[in-house]
């Protein structure tokens, strides 16, 4: 069996910038209040406001003036006028919603470069050593016994890899492939399959929901759930967020940072006081709010998995109480850098509580790209979110094509 050679290889410098939490000060925020209480009570458009006065002064011109409509222009000058200033206005509200799409696209393509760029490290070591093994003669034994121990050390684990490898041979049997060159995309193909998410992954984003967001203390828990609210506000969906970390020191306060980032309301509590009654009171809150959907942060420093289990347990329980009709989710938070580490973090919280979907963060830094892979086969976990900065819209819907694709690609 080909045994690997150490290699030193020159890896890309790269910045983990840090989250920024600061505490608003009281003249920022009376600007903001300022500025949506006249956004609020200015007209909808300037256009619209001119259009109208001056459609106004001109069937005043006309009643004053008299006469049938054939011997006095200035009524039909004023339809006119109207109907061309109405055309300006929706053709000017066309030209900002296209500006405000391609500025989206154009935000979404530099997300995707840069987690392309923070698998970097994991997509150099794959390069290499499948460009020695997909430049073999032949597919024999050997050839999946290197591609599996390639595949285990870029952190894809024992359980993912085999499952990966036995899916291979039997689309190369069925194939009737000879070169092991012919099997490069049929390995990729087979990864895109085993990750895909299916129909009903947010199925919550569309429903009346509260949606737990669990993980330790590090991993990006609070800013993930400030771009979490932020990518629902733009759908147009009313947002609430339950600060229900009572155990960790200023907690509350990075979260309302996040929350007034994400211009969402944002129900906490003391430091000490029993999470539960803080879901209690933003449940009811966001029942008369006629919320769309909760987000409940939880605390992510629990001695044992038994309390971790038991706070879990009784904020369910105020749920089932208060607002059994909605939708639940649990999302777990997942640092993408710690590598097997997430992995063990996963099956530690999968243990004691239903989780429905991953989060990934910290993906443009050095992230450890076989993870996501590992989590989603051995767990069954399906990774829904990925996170690649500090701003609250660095976060995406995963998408598995892509995902693979940045790790397997031949050229950088």
């Amino acid at each position: 069996m080909w045994k690997w050679g150490k290699k030193k290889n020159k890896e890309e410098a790269e910045d983990n910038q840090t989250e920024e939490l600061e505490n608003a000060d009281a003249s920022e925020t009376s600007e903001v209040n300022a500025e949506n209480a006249n956004e609020q009570s200015a007209p909808e458009s300037a256009e619209d406001d001119r259009a109208n006065r001056e459609t106004e002064d001109l069937n005043s011109d006309a009643e004053i003036s008299g006469g049938a409509p054939e011997d006095n222009p200035s009524a039909a000058e004023a339809s006119a006028f109207a109907e061309n200033a109405a055309e300006d206005t929706e053709s000017a509200a066309e030209a900002e919603t296209s500006d405000d799409e391609e500025s989206s696209e154009e935000k979404k393509e530099g997300f995707w470069a840069r987690l392309f760029k923070g698998l970097f490290k994991s997509r150099k070591s794959l390069r290499e050593k499948l460009a020695y093994i997909f430049g073999g003669v032949e597919i024999d034994d050997e050839f999946y016994e290197d591609l599996e121990e390639v595949l285990i050390t870029s952190d894809m684990g024992v359980e993912a890899t085999e499952k990966i490898i036995e899916d291979l041979k039997e689309k190369v049997k069925e194939q009737k492939l000879k070169k092991p060159a012919e099997c490069r995309e049929l390995l990729k193909d087979t990864i895109k399959e085993e990750m895909n998410i299916g129909e009903t992954a947010y199925d919550f984003e569309n429903k009346t929901s509260v949606v737990f967001v669990i993980g330790v203390n590090g991993v990006g828990k609070t800013t993930t759930i400030g771009k979490l609210a932020q990518k629902l506000k733009k759908q147009k969906k009313r947002v609430l967020i339950a600060a229900a970390d009572t155990f960790r020191a200023a907690a509350n306060e990075q979260l309302t940072v996040w929350a007034k980032r994400a211009k969402c309301d944002i129900i906490g509590g003391n430091e000490g006081q029993d999470p539960s009654s803080v879901v209690f009171d933003a449940v009811n809150a966001a029942k008369a709010r006629k919320t769309d959907v909760l987000l409940v942060d939880t605390a992510g420093r629990l001695q044992n998995k038994k309390n971790l289990m038991n706070e879990l347990s009784k904020m369910n329980k105020v749920i089932d109480r208060e607002f059994p009709e909605a939708y639940r989710e649990t999302l777990l938070v997942l640092d993408a850098a710690t590598g097997q580490n997430a992995l063990m973090q996963a099956r530690e919280f999968s243990s004691v509580c239903d989780i429905s979907g991953i989060v990934l963060t910290k993906m443009d830094g050095s992230a450890k790209g076989g993870i996501a892979v590992a989590i989603h086969s051995e767990l069954g976990i399906p990774v829904k979110y990925i996170g690649v900065g500090e701003t609250v819209d660095d976060l995406e819907k995963f998408d598995s094509n892509q995902y693979v694709d940045a790790l397997f690609a031949e050229e950088d």
